[in-house]
């Protein structure tokens, strides 16, 4: 026994000083960055009706619900605990919305690489959906498309992984994105970046760490944290980041998840629920995430082009 920890005890060693140093390498490479400046367009409620159509799952449909018991479908709620009001604050603000989440075509698969081909394929549908898989009759078309992944797509594997997603595979995904968008130059996209996960346990102990590494179960979480924060850096990054080089006013980013990790005091979430043990936002985080929101969108509407802006 004690000759296998003594060869145990330096690959050990090795091991942890390999993932200290991979850890160091990625947490460099976050760095601040300039995001788009709407500052210049009023934030006060368009002039004229807009249709809004959001492709969500669960919580963009807590995000656009009121507070209160749980009521609706296919995670588009009237009312959920986590509950943020989105939806009556963009009524409020003259904006009629529209969802297709779970069940729907156009609605069902919203990770990351599955937005490429959705917009290839079935931009179309997208503009005409109403509610569902329910079109529009009278010829009405969605001025805006909001669409968003859910917490599980900010767990990243390392750069170079051969399994799972990475940053690079993200920003991939993205980047193909810009071409159909430049297809429809009237119409605003809005990319929601998605909502933090809850820091997971790490194991100190060093031989539990090893041999979790030699089955391929490691996962080394404040490296995870560092990916989700730099991918979506990237996406809101105005000098060199996913809009850098695209020259129209048609898409824009909300950084969802910087908000709900409290304005970046962590990569992780700020607003968690059951006792911090699950990553749907409260409605304390989606409450503040929507009030937010709703200026946002006054000056991205304005910046697109879709009304005039206000003096």
């Amino acid at each position: 026994m004690k000759n296998v920890y003594l060869f145990i005890l330096p690959l050990i060693f090795i091991f942890y000083g390999c993932e200290n140093q991979s850890t160091n390498t990625v947490a460099t490479e976050v760095k601040p960055v300039k995001i788009m400046d709407l500052s210049s367009y009023s934030d006060t409620r368009p002039g004229r009706e807009l249709n809004i159509l959001f492709l969500h799952h669960s919580c963009g449909g807590h995000w656009m619900a009121d507070r209160g018991h749980a009521k609706g479908e296919n995670c588009i709620y009237e009312a959920h605990p986590n509950g943020g009001g989105l939806r009556s604050l963009l009524e409020k603000n003259g904006y009629k919305v529209h969802e297709a989440s779970y069940g729907s075509i156009v609605g069902d698969k919203t990770d990351i690489e599955d937005w490429p081909a959705k917009f290839r394929d079935q931009i179309d549908r997208i503009l005409k959906t109403d509610m569902q898989d329910q079109m529009y009759t009278d010829g009405s078309v969605n001025n805006i498309v909001m669409f968003k992944s859910c917490f599980p797509n900010n767990n990243f594997e390392p750069d170079g992984s051969k399994k799972g997603r990475t940053v690079q595979s993200a920003m991939e995904a993205y980047s193909s994105l810009l071409p159909y968008f430049r297809e429809h130059s009237e119409i605003l996209f809005i990319a929601i970046t998605a909502p933090p996960l809850v820091q997971r346990y790490e194991t100190t102990n060093p031989i539990k760490a090893f041999i979790k590494k030699l089955l391929g179960r490691y996962k080394n979480v404040q490296a995870t944290g560092i990916c989700a924060r730099r991918f979506n850096n990237w996406l809101k990054d105005a000098e060199s980041g996913w809009r850098s080089k695209y020259d129209l006013n048609n898409v824009v980013v909300f950084d969802l998840y910087d908000i709900l990790t409290r304005d970046g005091q962590s990569n992780w979430a700020g607003y968690p629920t059951q006792n911090g043990t699950n990553s749907h936002p409260s409605s304390e985080g989606n409450s503040i995430a929507a009030e937010r929101f709703v200026p946002f969108l006054n000056r991205a509407v304005r910046r697109a082009g879709l009304v005039a802006n206000a003096s």
